[in-house]
């Protein structure tokens, strides 16, 4: 019996996969159904992204191709659907994104499994080399080049993204977006219909029954410093993880930008501030290195490339400091929601539950008030 598939922890050590890896068996069956594969000649390389179960093959056509699969519990066919509507205007409107293949009946989301408890979607490979492909989350940009190359490729596909009116998407685990504190009313509120609408999170947030005071002593104080902004900024459906990872390189340039499951309907400047979140703030090494996984010069490197291609409105710079530590809370709960209902995790809940107030809490600290600082410096350029 050969060694398990490790994928990336919720730390800095590899863990063992929560779904199979991809088998060549069920690969040959699925891609004979679609025109342009052919069927399975290869199997180069599995993912170790931790969510889902991926792989790069080579088809017996000769192409090479990204196949991805999820559980129909993590994405269901409409979910993916909304995804991949999203990347088709992406794409027909210039953006530097992947194609997503159909099958023969024309579907680009393909149910497989004996009782249909899989969902399959299959990219065409982007140009570009993955160099950021064994790098864990909130791994730093190996050059500010990078950074400031990331900036212009958001601000490209914020422009593409414009004219997209889809609604927010329809509730699911491991999707991004800024609902609660992008509310104009009542945040705390907003989070307890969040919860309603997710069973298995809300039973979860019993362990933490403080959660609401958290958020108010927390998190409130800097979104009624950023509610005088919200009315101006204009919805636009974003990506909402543009990590090095999720950028496929030519030297310096990010030539294609990768994986959208976590896409929804939110504002351009809450997408940047979810990738100097993402890029500037080693969290995972934080208590060790302190200072030194702190890349402030990545975040301005970050805001002026954006700001190259598409300049910030003046409501857009005063939200930007305000988002940084409340744009992660969608995501950390929907994360909470996926490993209290689907993998049951109570650790993993655990260290979600500590991700959605932690990092709040650490922008109050000497070095995330300084953090702030330096951005607010460099938005004021």
């Amino acid at each position: 019996m050969g060694s398990p598939h490790l994928v990336h922890g919720m730390g800095s050590e590899p863990a063992e996969a929560d779904w199979p890896t991809l088998h060549p068996i069920d690969l040959e069956m699925l891609l004979r159904t679609y025109p342009e594969a052919g069927g399975l000649a290869e199997v180069e390389w599995h993912s170790p992204r931790p969510l889902s179960a991926a792989a790069l093959v080579r088809t017996s056509a000769g192409t090479r191709l990204f196949v991805k699969r999820h559980h129909s519990s993590v994405r269901s066919r409409r979910s993916m659907e909304e995804e991949h509507a999203f990347l088709a205007h992406l794409l027909a409107h210039g953006a530097p994104v992947v194609r997503v293949l159909p099958d023969r009946f024309g579907r680009t989301v393909t149910a497989g499994g004996d009782n249909g408890e899989w969902t399959y979607e299959v990219h065409e490979v982007g140009e570009g080399d993955d160099v950021y492909r064994d790098a864990i989350s909130w791994s730093p940009f190996l050059s500010l080049a990078h950074a400031r190359s990331a900036g212009r490729t958001l601000a490209t596909l914020h422009a593409a993204a414009a004219g997209y009116d889809a609604p927010d998407r329809s509730p699911a685990p491991l999707v991004g977006g800024f609902t609660i504190f992008g509310d104009r009313t009542d945040p705390i509120a907003a989070a307890g219909r969040y919860l309603a609408l997710r069973p298995a999170l809300e039973a979860e947030m019993w362990r933490w029954p403080d959660w609401p005071e958290q958020l108010r002593r927390l998190h409130l104080p800097y979104w009624k410093r950023l509610r005088p902004f919200l009315d101006e900024l204009e919805p636009l459906w974003t990506h909402n993880d543009l990590h090095a990872s999720n950028l496929l390189w030519r030297g310096d340039e990010a030539v294609t930008v990768i994986d959208f499951n976590l896409a929804d309907r939110a504002f351009a400047v809450h997408d940047l501030a979810l990738a100097i979140e993402r890029n500037a703030i080693e969290w995972v090494r934080l208590a060790e290195s302190g200072e030194a996984a702190v890349h402030a010069d990545a975040a301005q490197a970050l805001i002026e490339g954006y700001e190259e291609v598409r300049k910030l409105t003046d409501a857009e710079r005063a939200a930007l400091p305000e988002l940084l530590p409340l744009c992660h809370v969608d995501f950390a709960l929907s994360e909470l929601d996926y490993f209290a209902g689907i993998t049951r995790s109570t650790e993993n809940a655990e260290l979600a539950y500590r991700y959605l107030i932690d990092h709040t809490a650490w922008f109050d600290t000497d070095a995330g008030r300084e953090l702030l600082r330096h951005v607010r410096a460099a938005l004021d350029r």
